[in-house]
């Protein structure tokens, strides 16, 4: 069989010669002098091999660009550290509470698990691709004076977005944990949380304690509490925080199930007005199924819901069992990532479980990225 996939034309793949010809776009329009690939990802659990391959793709993608358009690439890992850690329901309201990696975990803890889950396949993706890093947690990221100054502004209009953020309610989800020592929870949907603009440099944010009770938050520029968005409203203000860097394109890397969502997520940077300039940069990548159709997922498998698929291997559900060391692995999707970048229509589509497997253990070629 070969290694390459029969993969059916799309109109995508029509319009391309090369898979980065998406981004052209952007490039000629922005004339930007450098390009930075950002990829985020949840760090509470070991990686599976969806996650890896967009990582690797990422990569890729940064040195196909560098060597077609001739400008400085870099990758930014988003390690999300937001993702939850304890998820709990209150018995007296019926809310359900989280407690996030942030607030499980000191800052020293939480580098500890990057570092041991996610770093050793990005140092070695760097060194097989010449392609520089570096991981930026979302503590990080919401601390920062442009992310909170975009919600801000955000923030004063809102109102205009609210149904594209949360399309079943209109109310768009904001935690801030509480600060009581040692306690870090906040409300899961946020019920009962309340965001009041005080002036362009200043919010107030009531919510309610699981343990504490009411409480209160100030969050401005450079202070206040730990600020924690629902997905689509957390993308919304960090792709407009980049977009105020005219210098450099900052292209979104995702999987391809963050599809639909981002329809969202134009739709309220349209109806906020405060873009300028063509939408954000995005790429989104292969995803990997199961035979059904759906995404290949850990949790579904780990709570019975779903079993490993037909042909699918252990290690595709957590890479550390890779048979195989790890210069071993990044070698082997770079590899795949040369597959995928042959030809538009094997990239914009996307792969059951199986048959990823079968090109991870069979193909073979020059495990660089160009």
């Amino acid at each position: 069989m070969s290694a390459h996939p029969a993969s059916p034309n799309t109109v995508l793949a029509n319009a391309l010669t090369y898979a980065e010809d998406v981004l052209t776009p952007w490039i000629r329009s922005q004339r930007p002098t450098s390009v930075v690939f950002t990829v985020g990802t949840q760090i509470n659990g070991a990686p599976h091999i969806g996650t890896s391959l967009v990582q690797a793709l990422t990569f890729a993608t940064a040195t196909r660009v560098q060597d077609r358009f001739v400008l400085p690439v870099s990758v930014t890992f988003g390690a999300l550290d937001n993702a939850p850690h304890d998820v709990v329901t209150d018995p007296a309201s019926g809310h359900r509470y989280q407690r996030a990696l942030a607030q499980a975990l000191d800052e020293h803890e939480t580098r500890g698990q990057i570092d041991t889950l996610y770093g050793p396949l990005f140092k070695a993706l760097s060194a097989l691709t010449g392609v520089s890093y570096r991981v930026e947690t979302y503590s990080e990221q919401q601390h920062g004076d442009s992310f909170r100054r975009t919600w801000l502004r955000v923030l004063s209009r809102v109102d205009a977005a609210r149904w594209w953020l949360a399309p079943s309610n209109g109310v768009p989800h904001v935690r801030v944990p509480c600060q009581a020592p040692g306690c870090g929870w906040a409300e899961k949907y946020a019920e009962r949380t309340r965001v009041c603009l005080q002036d362009a440099d200043r919010a107030v944010v009531s919510a309610v304690c699981l343990h504490h009770g009411p409480y209160e938050v100030i969050i401005g520029p450079d202070h206040g509490g730990y600020l924690d968005l629902a997905t689509l409203y957390r993308n919304l203000v960090k792709e407009l925080s980049a977009a105020g860097d005219p210098s450099a394109l900052h292209v979104m890397v995702k999987g391809g199930d963050c599809v639909f969502g981002s329809h969202l997520v134009d739709g309220a940077l349209q109806a906020l007005g405060l873009a300028q300039g063509p939408p954000p940069a995005r790429l989104f990548c292969p995803q990997v199924v199961t035979g059904t159709g759906a995404k290949l997922s850990k949790s579904l498998i780990r709570e019975g819901r779903a079993s490993l698929p037909q042909g699918a291997e252990p290690w595709m559900l957590d890479t550390r069992q890779w048979p195989g060391s790890l210069t071993q692995y990044a070698e082997q999707l770079l590899t795949l990532a040369e597959v995928l970048f042959a030809d538009p229509r094997h990239f914009f589509r996307s792969y059951s479980a199986a048959e990823i497997g079968r090109m991870m253990t069979t193909t073979t070629g020059s495990n660089t990225a160009a």
